[in-house]
């Protein structure tokens, strides 16, 4: 059995691909398929096949141009309502690609069409066959350490999907033998979940042992564990599953992007248009187009731009060469943001050249904020830390509330003075330069970015506190 996983950092999503005696198998296909009909090809394999596990909130899949390129059948869950033409999987069913068998699982809990795919490998080895399950790609059903998300589905309250969910784990993804291993859909970093290991496979076993979520020991207490302090969930996620329900277009469809002057770019920003700037963090705060928002290409560019703009956004981008603008429109369309408005054209260096206003953004170090901390110029309240809940908890600056980025866009701090200075920090820097756009946007005049993050500050030993400990 010829066997890979195709991992995709900026979504952190798993797709995969089945092989064998010249069949292929694509399982949860990202919306830009050549690599799948590139690696088939260098396989000697055909794709005769495409599974997908649930109806995806998170990204638009190719499943559709993927079937149209190659043939293939689609295989979705019973439940979907899929507008497409497809096999609907049922629980048992079976389908033979070459010589692995694909039995379907219905695993409702995540969303209620939720499927997972339980291989076997049947290739024969002298006088006798494998009967034993290999592997099982669990979708967004069983993560590396932690399970998905309840509350993705309008048809269902959280408090019921995750009833759904804990009985499709322990009835019978847990009834499968310890040896079998785990392949999701999706890894750390994605908003699916919440608690996910860095890891990208696992094994039933592993799983069963330190998994958080399967050793909750109640039916009961699993739903109220699974259902309390959830992430935010972006707006455009029930989009995006809607737009997998019938299939989105090819790319090849998406228009050209007209590259924009400066003062076309000026004046769709005094239309309150979104200028998204794509270039690094440091880049933007040396200058950047006022009104402008920083989503940097480096971390997980799309999922980001989908949560604070919405694929409806019609954005203008910006960024420093051709090849940016480029990334960055691709990895919006897999995202389903597809009307891009343009882009500026030569980047800054034109806009500087028009003469145009440039903003920047003061960026200070730990050292720095810690001494306006003692000398009284910002006070905890003025510090704003946009990491998630759980980052919050292990370690933070004292008296410093939780102000998770996810949810950030929707409840920006009121503009009482706008010249009082606003410290933002994240982790590292990637997240706290988003907010500082924002902020700005909104109004605020003096914004720093802690420079570094909460690393930096934890590396220079300054005062931070956790749950149990002061460290000073």
């Amino acid at each position: 059995m010829y066997f890979e996983q195709f991992y995709l950092t900026c979504l952190a999503h798993a797709s995969y691909m089945i092989g064998s005696e010249g069949e292929a198998a694509v399982v949860d296909p990202q919306r830009d398929v050549d690599i799948y009909l590139k690696a088939a090809d260098e396989q000697n394999l055909k794709i005769r096949h495409i599974f997908e596990t649930h109806l995806h909130a998170d990204f638009v899949s190719g499943h559709k141009e993927l079937a149209a390129r190659t043939g293939a059948t689609i295989y979705i869950g019973a439940r979907a309502g899929a507008g497409f033409v497809h096999v609907p999987l049922t629980d048992g069913l079976e389908v033979m690609v070459g010589a692995v068998r694909v039995r379907a699982l219905e695993t409702p809990g995540h969303t209620p069409e939720s499927i997972c795919l339980v291989l076997t490998d049947e290739q024969e080895m002298g006088d006798r066959k494998s009967v034993e399950p290999c592997a099982i790609l669990t979708g967004d059903t069983l993560f590396i350490g932690d399970v998905g998300r309840p509350d993705l589905a309008k048809s269902h309250t959280p408090q019921q999907l995750a009833g759904l969910l804990y009985d499709s784990l322990h009835q019978k993804l847990l009834t499968l033998p310890d040896s079998v291993k785990v392949y999701p859909a999706h890894g750390a970093g994605s908003l699916c979940g919440r608690a996910m290991r860095a890891e990208r496979s696992s094994t039933i076993g592993t799983e069963r042992l330190t998994n958080y979520a399967l050793r909750i020991p109640s039916r009961e207490e699993f739903i109220a564990q699974l259902t309390t302090n959830l992430p935010a969930r972006p707006e455009y996620f029930l989009e995006d599953a809607e737009i997998n329900r019938s299939g989105a277009t090819t790319l090849t469809e998406l228009p050209p992007l007209p590259a924009l002057s400066p003062v076309e770019v000026q004046a769709l920003s005094l239309q309150s248009a979104n200028l998204l700037d794509v270039r690094p963090g440091d880049e933007f705060a040396a200058g950047h187009v006022p009104g402008s928002i920083n989503i940097a290409l480096s971390g997980q560019f799309a999922s980001w731009a989908g949560g604070m703009l919405g694929i409806h956004s019609n954005p203008v981008l910006i960024g420093a060469t051709d090849d940016q603008i480029e990334e960055a429109r691709l990895r919006l369309a897999r995202v389903g943001i597809e009307d891009v408005r343009g882009y500026l054209r030569d980047g800054m260096a034109a806009w500087q050249k028009a003469g145009l206003p440039v903003a920047r953004t003061m960026q200070i170090s730990p050292q720095e904020l810690d001494q306006k901390l003692h000398a009284g110029n910002l006070c905890p309240t003025d510090i704003v830390d946009v990491r998630r809940e759980g980052e919050w908890q292990a370690g933070h600056i004292p008296e410093v509330e939780c102000r998770p980025l996810d949810a950030f866009a929707q409840a920006l701090p009121a503009i009482e003075n706008s010249d009082r200075p606003i410290a933002v920090h994240c982790k590292s820097g990637y997240r706290s330069m988003i907010a500082c756009s924002l902020l700005e946007r909104a109004g605020h005049h003096n914004v720093l970015n802690l420079a570094g993050g909460f690393d930096a500050w934890h590396e220079a030993k300054l005062p931070e506190v956790s749950e149990h400990l002061i460290k000073a």
